[in-house]
């Protein structure tokens, strides 16, 4: 932990003033150099308000002589003060909320939108055979058709952390820290819960030209694709195989050519993290044909797949009501990326409350600070990932 000098913020204070101090410390946390531990709430307070000293004595009510009266008229600058509390908090909610376990959020796109559930057109139906244009003839122009999706209307998520008088009295830094990474921890969860949903099919918003489908259609479930594979456990390299079949199968329903993807990442369950692991890094595979005693050993050809796990994933589909034997069995395979997506309206922000307030006279709450942010999980194309289950 690094030790902050208290005196020295006190001096800079002084002579860069408070609105370039504040900045200069707010850019170190922002890029690291920095940690929401390196802080101490009183000894932050002493040091950038106008005497601090007295004024962190003054929140110890004994120190007031009979009935103190909050007038007013020209208060305590805490402008400085509250500022660079507000990124130390904002810093820890952020930490948690990116934090390593949401595995699923950093597989999907975040699209940043206006607009609470959105129609994205698509380019109508072209065929490859009209890109050929003859000696002197106009080119063909390209319109947008009656092809699109929609995706589903935008939650906002919020919580709010107080900072009270006696947190900074007696100095309970890591009181308000934890608070703050468990508000963090809180908006992340929810947002990595409801992107799993859309991903393991629990949450169907897939809408398509004004029809609403499923994310998963296995074969004979009578869907326009299949992308979900029953009975194909994570053995050996032939399962991943037979997987990826399934995308030579699927068809652009505009052009009726095969879905142009190459599936980049695999999402398993925490059960079979080691043995995925030896299916997709072991450095050659050996197999026999049926009816040969000849074993042929080549450079493993899945070497190029990204390999995720996630006790999330295996605890939602669990919620979704398969049973645990079956859900460990449960893997994915695709182009996370171009199937899913995050519609942001906002990301996490962190708002400060006015210094004056009641809760200021009721519950001797300083300041609060709210974190916020607005979504919505989407499917964007389903047809870019496969689903597989055991046995």
């Amino acid at each position: 932990m690094r030790t902050i000098k208290y005196r020295e913020l006190r001096r800079r204070y002084e002579l860069d003033g408070p609105e370039k101090t504040v900045k200069h410390l707010c850019e170190a946390l922002a890029e690291g150099h920095l940690k929401p531990e390196d802080f101490s709430l009183r000894d932050l307070a002493e040091g950038l308000v106008p005497d601090g000293h007295l004024w962190v004595r003054m929140l110890d009510p004994r120190n007031s002589s009979g009935v103190s009266v909050l007038e007013a008229g020209e208060g305590v600058d805490v402008t400085a003060f509250l500022s660079l509390t507000g990124q130390i908090v904002y810093s820890k909610i952020l930490e948690a909320y990116q934090q390593e376990a949401f595995v699923v959020s950093k597989l999907v796109d975040t699209v940043p939108t206006r607009l609470d559930g959105e129609r994205i057109p698509g380019i109508g139906p072209i065929k490859d055979e009209v890109t050929e244009v003859h000696p002197g003839m106009p080119y063909p122009h390209v319109g947008f058709g009656e092809d699109y999706i929609e995706t589903p209307l935008t939650s906002k998520h919020g919580l709010i952390v107080p900072v009270t008088k006696e947190a900074i009295f007696f100095d309970r830094t890591n009181l308000v820290l934890s608070r703050a990474a468990e508000v963090g921890e809180v908006l992340g969860l929810n947002k990595e819960k409801r992107l799993i949903d859309v991903v393991i099919g629990a949450t169907n918003n897939y809408k398509w030209k004004g029809t609403s489908y499923n994310t998963y259609y296995a074969e004979g479930d009578g869907g326009q694709w299949v992308n979900a594979l029953e009975a194909n456990e994570l053995v050996d390299w032939t399962d991943v195989d037979a997987a990826e079949q399934l995308f030579a199968e699927i068809l652009d329903p505009n052009t009726g050519e095969p879905v142009l993807v190459r599936p980049t990442t695999v999402l398993v369950m925490p059960a079979y993290r080691h043995a995925a692991n030896r299916v997709f890094r072991a450095t050659e595979i050996a197999y026999t044909d049926a009816g040969s005693a000849t074993t042929t050993t080549a450079a493993n050809p899945l070497a190029g797949y990204r390999l995720v796990d996630s006790r999330l994933v295996y605890r939602r589909v669990i919620a979704s009501g398969v049973s645990a034997e079956a859900a460990r069995q449960w893997w994915f395979l695709g182009d996370f990326r171009r199937a899913f997506a995050y519609m942001e309206n906002w990301p996490i922000t962190v708002t400060q409350s006015p210094t004056t307030s009641e809760a200021d006279f009721n519950q001797d709450v300083l300041v609060r600070f709210k974190a916020s942010e607005r979504g919505a999980a989407a499917v964007l194309n389903p047809r870019y990932v496969v689903k597989c289950t055991g046995a």
